[in-house]
This record gives structure tokens, C-alpha cells and sequence, in this order.
């Protein structure tokens, strides 16, 4: 295994990607260094150093610079799709899906069932979101709850560079479109990555953490916060079952229910405002399907239902914490 950054997981996955199938094509701005350039020394990558090398290696064909539009660029990627290519796109915020909403909500996500199931969309829309780099309340924001909420869109949150090749492997080769989500604050952290052809299927959650007195729910970012809290509560002989999501669509629902079965306590950590949130479905998840196994009701650590604000002190107040994680499962084991 190598160990690498995230970044750098998700940018040798696309190049195996692209030289493993000639269909697959990368679309976005500033890929090769913008619009009308040459592609040389000035090829930055992408503002996130995710594509850097590709416009070298495949050309102007394959690795495409488009105009500041997310519209035209998601728009793009269906026609792609539809013409039998496998488009990796990218948009370098994912507070801007609000512009290119119809394209993925009207169309991308209909095609399949409009049509009659025969024809596919095989897109993959990649969104750098996520909060913690003082970036103000129109670059910090977590919107996968409402991508998640659009039937017929798959959706990934990576949460270390290993899933991050297994999971965008799955996405690239899937055939229908697939939001893929990538925390700007995980994009430096460092792990091992399995060599050669990796997958991870959709729809199945990992347990990072093992205990029998509480569940704790997480992705992305908010695993590191779950994490943290559960190590530091089993130096107090408090056990917690951490799951890590990995895609909120499809959702493993087994994984939380069978856990639930066992500790009797949820926790659900959410980067999302509160209402209408991924902590407010899961909440209701097993709310249905669990609640004879509840010892206690189930907690919520979720930002404030605000905009983010830019303020350092006020942004780390609104997102969620290892030890906000942890006084809410404290708070789950004083029911009686």
C-alpha cells in the first residue's frame, strides 16, 4: 500500500480511470489553467490540485476547460453521459450546485426512469464543500442533505484517502449520475491506499470505532469529531459503535439498525443545519424501525439552522466537535 494524501488518492484514481477506459473525459474550471490556455506550466490542476499531469497525459480531449458556468459544465456532462462517455466533472465549490440545480434535479437524475430505463447517465459531479477554512457562508457549506434528498442521484462522502479510491472507482464505473463529495479540510490528511483495481460498493457503511452503549453516525469530517469523542470516552470504559456512512444514497440502513438493536442510544453527527438534515432522517430511521430497542432518545450534533458565519471564533462555535459528540453522548447515557 502507498500512503498518500486525499487529493492525491482522488487524482491517481481518475488518471488509472482514464487509462484503464478512453470514455472516461474530466470537465471543470481551471483543470488545465484556464480557459484558452496552453496547458503548460501554468496547468495548476484545479484550484484543489486534484487533475494536475491529466491535460499532459490525455490532452485537450479528454481534459477539458470549460467557462465559469456550472450550468454548462454539469449541463455537459449529461450530454456526455448520454453519448456514451463517463465524464468526471467538477465544480470547485459545492455552495454553486444552486446554479446547475435543474440540469442535475430535472434532468441527470430523470433520465434513466424518463426513458424507460434504456439509457444511462454515467457522471460524476465532484463538489469540494465544507466549512473550517474561514471561507464565509458562501463557501463553507455542507449540501449533501439536499442532494441526498433528489431521488434518483448517488451520493459519496470519502472520509479517508483508501475510501476515497475505492468509492470513486465504484463512482466512475456506475452507471447512473453520482455526487461525489470531498471535505476541503480532508484533502491534506495522509493514509494508506490499497494498489491496484479497489472498490467499495455503495451502500456500505464502515465501523470504525467498536462499543456496546452507544451508536455514533458520521461522515467526512464530522468522522474525525466521532471518532475523537469515542476514544476519548472508552479511557472511561464507555464503548461506542462508530459508523461511518460513506454515501448517504443509497443508505446502509442495516448497518445503523443492527447497531441501534444493540446499544439502545443514537448520536448523529451532521455537518447540515438541523431541520431537513442526514441527522434528522437517520434520527427518524430508527425512530421507525428501532424504537422498542431505544433506551434513551436520540441525539443530534448538528450546526445551528444559520448561515455559516466568517467570523474564525463563530465558525468553530457552529460546526459541530469532538467534545459537542461527546457531551451528547453523555447526555444519551443519563436516561434511565
Amino acid at each position: 500500500m502507498a500512503e498518500m494524501m486525499m487529493r492525491d488518492a482522488i487524482l491517481t484514481t481518475i488518471r488509472d480511470e482514464m487509462r484503464r477506459d478512453p470514455n472516461v473525459v474530466v470537465l471543470g474550471e481551471d483543470l488545465v489553467g484556464g480557459m484558452g490556455t496552453a496547458g503548460g506550466p501554468e496547468a495548476i490542476g484545479g484550484i484543489w490540485s486534484t487533475s494536475t499531469g491529466l491535460f499532459g497525459e490525455f490532452g485537450a480531449d479528454r481534459v477539458i476547460d470549460t467557462p465559469i458556468s456550472e450550468s454548462a459544465i454539469v449541463g455537459a456532462a449529461g450530454g456526455l453521459a448520454l453519448a456514451g462517455k463517463r465524464p468526471v466533472a467538477e465544480l470547485m465549490f459545492a455552495d454553486f450546485v444552486g446554479v446547475c440545480l435543474d440540469q442535475l434535479w430535472n434532468q441527470m437524475a430523470k433520465f434513466r426512469y424518463m426513458f424507460g430505463g434504456k439509457t444511462t447517465c454515467p457522471a460524476v459531479i465532484r463538489m469540494a464543500y465544507g466549512a473550517g477554512y474561514n471561507a464565509a457562508a458562501q463557501h463553507s457549506q455542507a449540501v449533501y442533505a439536499l442532494m441526498t434528498a433528489l431521488p434518483g442521484l448517488k451520493v459519496v462522502l470519502p472520509s479517508t484517502p483508501a475510501d476515497a479510491k475505492g468509492l470513486l472507482t465504484q463512482a466512475i464505473r456506475d452507471d447512473d449520475p453520482v455526487i461525489f463529495m470531498e471535505h476541503k479540510a480532508l484533502y491534506g490528511i495522509t493514509g494508506e491506499v490499497p494498489d491496484g483495481d479497489y472498490i467499495i460498493p455503495f451502500a456500505h457503511a464502515r465501523l470504525t470505532r467498536a462499543g456496546e452503549d452507544v451508536t455514533i453516525v458520521a461522515s467526512g469530517m464530522m468522522l474525525g469529531f466521532a471518532e475523537a469523542a469515542a476514544d476519548k470516552l472508552a479511557a472511561e470504559g464507555i464503548g461506542c459503535d462508530v459508523i461511518d456512512l460513506r454515501t448517504t444514497s443509497p443508505l446502509d440502513e442495516e448497518a445503523i439498525i443492527d447497531s441501534v438493536e444493540v446499544t439502545g442510544r443514537l448520536v448523529v453527527v451532521d455537518e447540515n443545519p438541523p431541520r431537513c438534515s442526514i441527522a434528522a432522517d437517520i434520527t427518524a430511521l430508527v425512530a421507525r424501525r428501532a424504537y422498542a430497542s431505544l433506551k434513551a432518545p436520540p441525539e443530534m450534533v448538528t450546526p445551528p439552522h444559520t448561515p455559516i458565519p466568517f467570523a474564525r471564533e463563530l465558525e468553530s462555535a457552529y460546526l459541530p466537535s469532538p467534545d459537542k459528540v461527546e457531551a451528547a453522548v453523555r447526555k444519551t447515557l443519563a436516561w434511565k
